[in-house]
């Protein structure tokens, strides 16, 4: 099932039994891959590791999620490259060919869903799937110039996908333009006839992420395209907890989750992790119980002030991640940094479960960059409509 042509390095040589589609229906024509941590009948489960795969049973029965498109329509092309166990956030695998970003190929795709990613902006496939836990359809998205939305947590099945962090996981897709991705919503998300007037909020956390002047110069002017198009945004008040406390409490959460699903594998033999997956597992290890029920106290609390905040209507602008894609050759430490700065304006979505969708709207250096409208949870539909107009009223400017 692999592509012959693969100059992106998107896909996995694994897929190798043949799968089933509709030859009809509402994404009939479109070609799908699948990140590699979503059952398929008749294959085997990566994971992005290498003793996780050799170890995996073949698969009797497809995930629900991939089974829906299947019969859908949407024909499957290949199986693509995730970061090991989806534990990280750049796109580079120790155990696997790097990716390529065709927006920008000196620069990293972004993960977990790297594959997933350079498929789609490579056109390889119409629709890639992918998982979004602490950014992984969010960040691939920003930095390859793509449409991507982090949905309502729990509002599309898992079951039959490797876990990282239960209470963080989502499903996600990629498409290159917003008909597509509209089209693979239908057919995934709830039904939503609610028509609403959107009033948009500005949070005070752009000094303490400290954007570049070519970042904050760009993203003023997609505000810009927004207020014209929509609303002039308001400036919400700020957050009873600071961004770092939230950050924190992501990443402790997260870290504990982790542990839980995967400490005992980890454990059980030499596993040889990559540089920084196998730092992050280990801080998992280092989280109590205790520590997690108080992290989750926090969460609950942020959880209910963003809610409140929101409303039935309110829609949240903010940079998806703090710019472009980090070049390939920056040093392991420089990618930390940025990978940490980036995980402060992506744990609002997830430490909410609320839903974030990603619109390819700006550049930086040449490379994509893109804003983020994160709503109220079970706003996805929503959210998707906005982007349609945002991204119309774009191109006619």
């Amino acid at each position: 099932m692999l592509p012959t042509d693969d100059p992106f390095k998107a896909f996995l040589d694994h897929a190798d039994a043949p799968v089933a589609n509709a030859s009809d229906g509402p994404l009939a024509g479109l070609t799908l891959a699948v990140k590699d941590i979503y059952d398929i009948a008749g294959q085997r489960t990566g994971g992005g590791n290498p003793q996780k795969l050799a170890e995996a049973p073949v698969a009797e029965t497809t995930a629900p999620s991939i089974q829906r498109l299947l019969d859908a329509g949407a024909r499957f092309v290949g199986r693509t490259q995730t970061d090991e166990l989806t534990f990280s956030l750049m796109g580079q695998n120790a155990h696997y060919p790097e990716p390529m970003n065709p927006a920008a190929p000196d620069r990293v795709t972004g993960g977990s869903s790297s594959g997933s990613a350079a498929a789609v902006a490579g056109g390889l496939a119409d629709i890639a799937i992918g998982s979004d836990t602490g950014g992984s359809i969010r960040a691939p998205a920003s930095f390859c110039g793509l449409i991507g939305l982090r949905p309502t947590h729990g509002v599309i099945s898992l079951d039959r996908a490797m876990p990282l962090a239960p209470s963080f996981d989502t499903f996600g897709w990629f498409t290159r333009d917003i008909d597509t991705y509209e089209r693979v919503a239908n057919v995934m998300l709830p039904a939503d006839n609610t028509t609403r007037q959107h009033h948009f909020l500005n949070l005070a956390l752009l000094d303490a992420l400290t954007l570049g002047d070519r970042e904050a110069t760009e993203y003023a002017r997609m505000v810009d395209i927004i207020a014209a198009t929509l609303d002039v945004p308001r400036e919400a008040p700020p957050l009873v907890q600071e961004i770092d406390d939230l950050y924190w409490s992501f990443r402790k959460l997260q870290a504990h989750e982790a542990w839980a699903t995967h400490g005992a594998w980890i454990s059980a033999s030499e596993r040889g992790l990559g540089p920084g997956v196998k730092e992050r597992f280990e801080f998992g290890a280092t989280i109590t119980k205790e520590v997690a029920a108080e992290e989750s106290q926090k969460r609950d609390a942020f959880r209910d002030e963003l809610a409140e905040l929101l409303g039935d209507d309110g829609i949240l602008l903010l940079p998806t991640v703090p710019g472009a894609a980090p070049r390939k050759d920056l040093g392991f430490d420089d990618l930390q940094a940025y990978r940490e700065r980036a995980l402060r304006l992506l744990c609002l979505s997830g430490l909410s479960g609320f839903p974030q969708i990603t619109i390819p709207l700006g550049t930086v250096d040449k490379a994509p960059f893109s804003i983020s409208l994160l709503g109220p949870a079970g706003a996805d539909r929503q959210l998707i409509e906005l982007a349609r107009t945002i991204l119309t009223a774009a191109g006619e400017r």
